[in-house]
């Protein structure tokens, strides 16, 4: 049989991502791999009564179709979230997406042509490599410090040639665990003003800030409805739930409701009634408070476990908030070698290596450990067994 396959699958290859999901359902390996959250601080009584009551008292409605944009009580909830914390936001400003994720996919289908420049950080989110690749697109990459992307290389960029879009994850960055500070998500917005270009503001884990000053959104800087902001309950409640939104100049959510309806029709009704009712019966802030101090214990048990246990040529970021650390080995050290030689098979130990993060040219000496599904015993056992064979590594 001849299978002609579209010329942008020749985009689309197996992703670090997908091979450590499946490492992390391994009881043997103790994984730093998936951006897993906790499952110990799933609300998971919270979840039975609700489903309960949504299907025993509303399933009629719950089990039905819904509008493709999602519940109207939902998206109001949403949009009074953003609202007080600082992005002015309206229901018409507001889609129901399955998770982040989709967002990525929808925008990228919404804005890509095959050619088009996309601006990332250098290193970027892999997941978004993965939605925008098969729109065929070109990448600038930008570096990065510990104040996230560089304004001034971004700008030389938008200097040279016409971009698509933006994409930044200003909140504790992944894979980097770096935030942007304020001054410079204000001063992107402005380039994208200036050079006509939007923003793609991928923020999942906002919420889960366990340290430091909150910064405000992108969105709250934008003054032509130049950002798209994604934001996701899969962090803050379960994945499982994948629920996530669009917030967004109205012109851009009936496009990108269109697409939507392409897609899948609508997210779970019953998803969504759950999340919504959630948010009024229970105490979602209570929630998140419990999720920031749980995660910022393990950062501080992870980082001293590196301090320990790491030769100190290897560099980490300290995280102000979400999931991970990202790690930086001496060049010349490839840290996907190292697992599959080292790693796996000496420690059972994995991590997310580092070189698919970068767009244009891999670095293959990084690594990105998650900080936030182990538990204590875990992380000193896995973190500890890693840094002794790194040790050993580099002599």
């Amino acid at each position: 049989m001849n299978r002609s396959f579209a010329s942008r699958m020749s985009r689309v290859k197996p992703s670090a991502i997908r091979e450590l999901l499946q490492l992390g359902s391994d009881p043997e390996i103790i994984s730093f791999g998936g951006g897993y959250p906790d499952p110990s601080l799933f609300p998971i009584a919270e979840l039975d009564a609700i489903f309960h009551e949504v299907i025993a008292s509303h399933g009629k409605d719950t089990l039905q179709y819904a509008a493709s944009t999602g519940l109207p009580r939902l998206r109001e909830q949403i949009a009074e979230r953003m609202s007080a914390d600082g992005t002015p936001t309206s229901v018409e400003n507001v889609l129901i997406i399955q998770g982040a994720q989709q967002g990525l996919d929808f925008v990228a289908k919404m804005l890509i042509d095959p050619g088009d420049l996309i601006v990332t950080d250098d290193p970027t989110f892999l997941g978004a490599l993965i939605a925008f690749n098969p729109c065929e697109p070109r990448y600038a990459a930008v570096p990065m410090d510990s104040d996230g992307m560089i304004v001034e290389a971004l700008e030389e960029i938008l200097k040279r040639e016409r971009c698509k879009f933006i994409y930044v994850v200003p909140d504790f960055q992944n894979p980097t665990g770096v935030s942007m500070h304020g001054s410079r998500r204000k001063r992107i917005v402005e380039l994208a003003n200036q050079y006509d270009t939007m923003i793609l503001e991928d923020s999942p884990y906002r919420e889960v800030r366990y340290a430091g000053e909150r910064q405000p959104t992108m969105k709250s800087f934008d003054t032509e409805g130049r950002v798209i902001h994604l934001g996701s309950f899969s962090k803050i409640l379960a994945p499982a739930l994948r629920t996530g939104w669009v917030a967004a100049d109205e012109a851009i959510i009936h496009q990108l409701g269109l697409l939507k309806v392409a897609a899948d029709t609508q997210c779970s009704t019953l998803n969504m009634a759950a999340v919504s009712l959630f948010l009024d019966e229970f105490d979602v802030d209570e929630q998140i408070k419990t999720i920031r101090e749980a995660y910022g214990r393990k950062k501080e048990l992870t980082l001293e476990v590196i301090r320990a246990n790491f030769p100190p040529e290897v560099h980490y970021t300290d995280p102000e908030g979400g999931m991970f650390t990202w790690l930086t080995f001496p060049e010349g050290f490839d840290t996907t070698k190292f697992m599959r030689e080292e790693a796996l098979p000496k420690a059972k130990v994995a991590y997310v290596p580092g070189a698919t993060f970068f767009p244009t040219m891999e670095r293959p000496n990084h690594a990105r450990i998650s900080l936030s599904a182990q538990k204590d015993d875990a992380i000193r056992a896995g973190l500890g067994a890693l840094g002794q064979l790194v040790s050993k590594a580099l002599g």
